[in-house]
């Protein structure tokens, strides 16, 4: 019998052609010079990204820290009792309809006796804030016993003296560049000398709602039509969905219908967000009658939006559970309904979860459908009910971005920050979820 030769080690192949081996390793220097280049613009790639990001958080940051801290000034308020009780009953309606704006503008001619002119006393009235006259008659409501006396009260100024205690507005700068006058900034300076101004705890911005005012304007009315709105859109979006994706995955019979179905649910999750807030304007609005800018039609409208990704991570979620799991319920004597219901749905729960707080907070973040039904409108007053007209957080956030005055722009910036916490903190819930209630098969 003939052995087999082999080439020596390091040579060449019958023919002289070149060994694999030699090809390889002529290659390698090259191809690992490849990498360790698309390794370094992969970490680039990250390290931008972060920085963009940190950039942005940043920039946020430094303008809206400012909101924390809201300017007030000390006045010493004579409560005529002519002027505060007109009915002389003491009475919760009396009180309400007392004339606080001239007790506080008698305050400040008190306070700067010199002021006769009526374009001064005018300048002089602007430092505090019209919100004040709230205040001060929500102070004697809550204690009628403060009528015919005279106390300091602290009274929250008006924006502009809010920016130039901040530092926003300079003092340094010409009297055309700046919202406040020289008088009036001589009179600011004035009530710090004399400690009538501080930088107090800014809890009206938490706790109250929008205003035409910036020192008076809050987020709370915002956040609270914001949760009645997911909250519509919760109770609807996720019982449908998962309804839907258990009959296309586990019921519907496998034909042309089915498959037009499933490119259209597709194709709903790509449309323009815009586009739903049309059709809510057209369907639920024109047609059905829902209230208008109520987070009921606004909770209808997310509904339609989230659906499709509801829908398609729940088909996802019930793909991957294994088909032994069916085949052995369906072997012990288990219907396909039970199946389904007792065995694949509960596996498939923490992907279908999942995938509901993601659509949850994509909607979160919306503002287009919402401006078409209406949440747009200026409202004052906190929603009690879905059916309660209601702004959220996104719409407010454009709302108070598109005002002229210079006190916006921190309250702009603290709601994004709000909303950015908001938004970090469902996705974690998504994340921790998902960790916790996956199960790898």
């Amino acid at each position: 019998m003939n052995s087999v030769k082999h080439p020596p080690a390091g040579g060449r192949a019958s023919g002289g052609a070149p060994r694999t081996i030699d090809v390889v390793r002529a290659t390698l220097a090259r191809r690992h010079a490849s990498e360790r280049r698309f390794r370094r613009y992969g970490i680039t790639a990250i390290v931008t990204a972060l920085a963009f990001l940190a950039f942005l958080f940043s920039s946020v940051l430094v303008k809206a820290h400012g909101v924390l801290q809201q300017t007030y000034i000390a006045l010493d308020v004579h409560l005529d009792a002519g002027v505060v009780d007109p009915q002389g009953n003491r009475s919760p309606d009396s009180l309400r309809e007392g004339d606080y704006g001239a007790l506080i503008k008698d305050a400040l001619r008190d306070a700067f006796p010199d002021v006769k002119e009526r374009r001064e006393q005018r300048d002089l009235f602007a430092l505090v804030s019209p919100g004040a006259v709230f205040d001060l008659r929500t102070a004697v409501m809550q204690d009628p016993s403060l009528v015919g006396a005279t106390r300091m009260f602290w009274v929250p100024a008006n924006d502009d003296v809010d920016m130039l205690e901040k530092g926003v507005m300079r003092r340094e700068s010409a009297e055309g560049e700046r919202r406040l006058n020289d008088q009036q900034v001589k009179w600011v300076d004035q009530l710090v000398a004399a400690g009538r101004v501080e930088l107090r705890f800014n809890s009206r911005f938490f706790l109250g709602s929008d205003s035409r005012e910036p020192e008076m304007a809050g987020i709370w009315g915002a956040v609270v039509g914001s949760f009645y709105t997911l909250l519509v859109a919760l109770s609807l979006s996720f019982p449908l969905g998962v309804a839907a994706a258990a009959y296309l995955e586990e019921f519907a019979p496998k034909n042309r219908w089915t498959d037009l179905i499933e490119v259209n649910i597709n194709n709903l999750a790509a449309v323009p967000s815009i586009i739903y807030g049309l059709l809510g304007l057209a369907v639920f609005i024109n047609v059905f009658g829902v209230p208008r800018s109520s987070p009921l039609v606004g909770g209808l409208v997310l509904t339609l939006m989230t659906l499709p990704i509801i829908i398609i991570s729940g088909r996802a979620a019930l793909k991957s559970v294994p088909p032994s799991i069916r085949e052995a319920a369906l072997g012990v004597g288990a219907s396909k309904m039970q199946m389904v219901m007792h065995h694949v749905l509960p596996l498939a729960m923490p992907g279908m979860l999942t995938g509901t707080i993601i659509g949850m907070a994509h909607a979160l973040g919306e503002t287009a459908p919402l401006l078409m039904i209406g949440m747009v409108a200026f409202i004052v007053d906190i929603p009690q009910g879905i059916t309660d007209p209601a702004t959220v957080l996104p719409v407010q956030i454009y709302v108070w971005a598109d005002s002229p005055e210079r006190a916006f722009v921190e309250r702009t910036a603290a709601a994004i920050v709000v909303l950015l916490v908001f938004l970090v903190v469902v996705n974690a819930a998504a994340v921790i979820l998902r960790k916790r209630f996956e199960r790898r098969w």
